[in-house]
């Protein structure tokens, strides 16, 4: 078990985190959010003992992190920390030993998942000569190769294509069904609202969103009615407690602020024709997220 309670976190007199908690336990998946310096990165220093909280406490089974249970913990970082000049397999000898695994544990495990992610023959390849995308999957296994019981990823997914993300999402499902207690960040919010259980959103290093996704969503009130129909958006908009219509190329979206709205809507939208489509959803993480976190569709 993770737990972070009350934890402020100071740089001088800066305060980068304030009384934060959060508790993540075995075979959760955690979504820590929030814009470029919002906290998260402070958080996972924290997290992973390379700071110590000014004011509360980080715990991991009911210890501070130390030399003594890091090796446990594995962490993608954002920022590749990657020895381009060295191949995969002495760059992951070196990453494994740090950790206290065996060589021949860390050979084995590298061949396993080389093969999984299907790149066996970049055993003997030098990081720089691989693509982002495979530097990416040797990143992953990196955090992977002692069999961390806390996996921490940081934008996991940056330089996938669509067919490795999905890849890298069922590794993180597995990861999970052991028992591994993950902490994830992503921009793609989309993934995140995918798989994590529960989330913190922060923004300039305080908690404005926290709790199980379901429970924020349900919550939040607002929610979305996608239609395809021919109907006038005038009218629509005239109704009381719609909030914005948005129209794409498949469907529109009614943006309401609360599900009783939406009886008054399909009062309209059923004495229209060519009604095909009229459905209610929660909004999403995202919207959620740029609401309270105060940023645009474009910082996502």
């Amino acid at each position: 078990m993770l737990k972070v309670e009350n934890a402020q976190i100071k740089y001088g007199n800066f305060v980068a985190v304030e009384n934060l908690t959060f508790e993540v336990a075995p075979g959760e998946i955690f979504g820590l959010l929030g814009a470029n310096g919002s906290g998260k990165t402070t958080t996972f220093r924290v997290i992973m003992g390379l700071l110590t909280p000014s004011q509360g406490s980080v715990t991991y089974n009911d210890q501070v992190v130390s030399y003594e249970t890091v090796n446990k913990i594995g962490y993608m970082i954002e920022e590749r920390s990657l020895m381009t000049k060295l191949t995969v397999k002495n760059m992951m000898i070196y990453f494994g030993s740090l950790k206290g695994v065996s060589r021949t544990d860390i050979l084995n495990r590298l061949d396993y998942w080389l093969h999984r992610f299907g790149v066996p023959e970049y055993r003997d390849k030098k990081i720089k000569e691989l693509s982002k995308g495979n530097q990416q999957k040797i990143q992953f296994i990196s955090a992977l190769i002692n069999e961390p019981t806390m996996l921490i990823l940081d934008e996991p997914f940056s330089g996938l294509d669509v067919i490795n993300m999905e890849l890298f999402i069922e590794v993180i499902r597995e990861q999970q069904a052991k028992g591994t207690l993950i902490i994830f960040s992503s921009h793609r919010i989309d993934q995140v609202e995918k798989f994590c259980q529960k989330v913190v959103i922060l923004k300039k290093g305080v908690s404005v969103v926290e709790g199980i996704v379901k429970d924020i969503k349900k919550d939040y009130k607002k929610q979305n009615i996608h239609v395809i129909a021919d109907y006038d958006i005038s009218k629509v908009k005239a109704i009381a407690g719609v909030i914005d219509v948005k129209i794409n190329e498949l469907e529109s979206i009614i943006k309401i602020e609360s599900d009783d709205i939406s009886e008054r809507v399909f009062d309209y939208i059923k004495t229209c024709k060519n009604v095909k489509k009229f459905e209610v959803e929660a909004a999403t993480l995202t919207e959620i997220f740029i609401e309270r976190a105060g940023i645009t569709h474009e910082e996502v």
